[in-house]
């Protein structure tokens, strides 16, 4: 009898403890940040209430930030212009620790399981990794290319078994650093691969890297499934005998529409798509847009691609169809249109307006306007649900 109420009353007391504690406890699957561009801060956002949680300041340049999140969900890593990495707390909203890894920073990537955070330099140039509870260094990869020289290294992203895929700008390389035996990187380079190789993606299976060449019209294709890795190029003088345009904004290959049959990328410098045979990786078609394309984004089922520009026409969306490689929808969204991203299974798209500090959350099928959040100067937006993807 005694062991009978001493159970109830342990149970009474648990119910207590989770009336008392229910209002306190939330999940992290419908968190995210927006990044402030100017003001050093990042705003904590609930993409189910369309409301603002938070605010951290403190993160330095903030002026082409970028974000991964831990494979709990619950931990952003802010990488900075300024060489600052940046673990925040988003449930408690404050920063649990910062470091100044280096002087110039462009972006950064966490490995699949989650324990290693990795970040690219432009000053001094090379790859730092970092242990993604403590911060603590891992790795230090200098950047120094086959003709012994320094380079920025950029298109950083994950790849499958504790690896990472990056490009030296000014060398003209791709590398893979292995780290899945331990703190010492097994490297991979693949030398002469093209003029400045500005950004890299890899589809989400996780086979495929391309990197972006600025200094000549042509993306760079590795097969990572392959042995020995051969970098070959493709859409190789898509611009040939027409004249170049100047380069407002430089595309970001890391927000193309990667679909099940078919991958739109941003031309450099080029008011059009160019759409690729995601099996051959030839180009089987193009795209008109309405300027320089930026971010080119996929919904998630792949039907659609919201495509922003560069400067001066940065404030209009347009609204791609996959299957037929036709614009289905243009819309005016306001002035500096920087980013977009979808909810996770793609019923609504958030853009960052900067000019006019606010998100514009739209229906992703409809195209309305559903909401607004009043944010500083906003430019990146980064949801929770980036963590259980490759190359996020």
């Amino acid at each position: 009898m005694r062991t009978v109420i001493l159970a109830l009353a342990l149970v009474a007391l648990g119910a207590v403890f989770r009336a008392a504690d229910a209002d306190e406890l939330r999940g992290t699957g419908d968190l995210g940040i927006v990044i402030e561009r100017t003001s050093g801060a990042v705003t904590i956002v609930d993409t189910t209430k369309h409301s603002v949680l938070g605010r951290v300041e403190g993160l330095g340049d903030m002026s082409h930030a970028s974000a991964v999140f831990s494979r709990d969900q619950r931990y952003a890593f802010v990488f900075g212009r300024d060489g600052g990495l940046t673990k925040i707390d988003l449930l408690r909203g404050v920063i649990v620790k910062r470091v100044l890894q280096a002087g110039n920073s462009i972006g950064g990537a966490i490995s699949d399981d989650g324990t290693l955070v990795a970040v690219s330099n432009y000053t001094p140039g090379g790859v730092r990794v970092f242990d993604s509870d403590t911060l603590d260094p891992v790795a230090d990869i200098p950047a120094i290319a086959a003709d012994g020289k320094p380079s920025k290294t950029v298109g950083l992203v994950d790849l499958p078994g504790r690896r990472f895929a990056y490009t030296l700008y000014d060398a003209g390389e791709i590398w893979i650093a292995d780290l899945s035996n331990g703190e010492a990187p097994v490297l991979t380079k693949l030398t002469g691969i093209g003029k400045l190789p500005y950004d890299g993606n890899v589809t989400p299976d996780g086979r495929h890297y391309l990197a972006g060449l600025f200094g000549e019209d042509g993306v760079v294709h590795v097969d990572l499934w392959h042995e020995p890795l051969v970098a070959e190029r493709i859409l190789d003088g898509y611009g040939r005998g027409e004249e170049k345009l100047p380069v407002y904004k430089m595309p970001h290959l890391e927000g193309w529409g990667a679909t099940g049959d078919v991958m739109l990328i941003p031309a450099v410098g080029r008011h059009e798509l160019l759409a690729v045979d995601a099996r051959s990786f030839k180009e089987v078609g193009r795209i008109p847009t309405y300027g320089q394309p930026v971010f080119a984004v996929a919904r998630p089922d792949g039907r659609h691609v919201w495509v922003n520009f560069a400067h001066p026409l940065n404030d209009t969306i347009d609204v791609v169809d996959t299957l037929t490689l036709k614009r289905v929808h243009r819309l005016v969204a306001g002035p500096a249109v920087l980013h977009m991203e979808f909810t996770p299974r793609g019923h609504e798209i958030w853009v960052s307006v900067r000019d006019a500090d606010r998100v514009q959350i739209y229906d992703a099928r409809t195209f309305a306007l559903k909401g607004e959040l009043a944010v500083k100067n906003p430019s990146g937006i980064f949801f929770t649900a980036r963590a259980t993807r490759i190359g996020q």
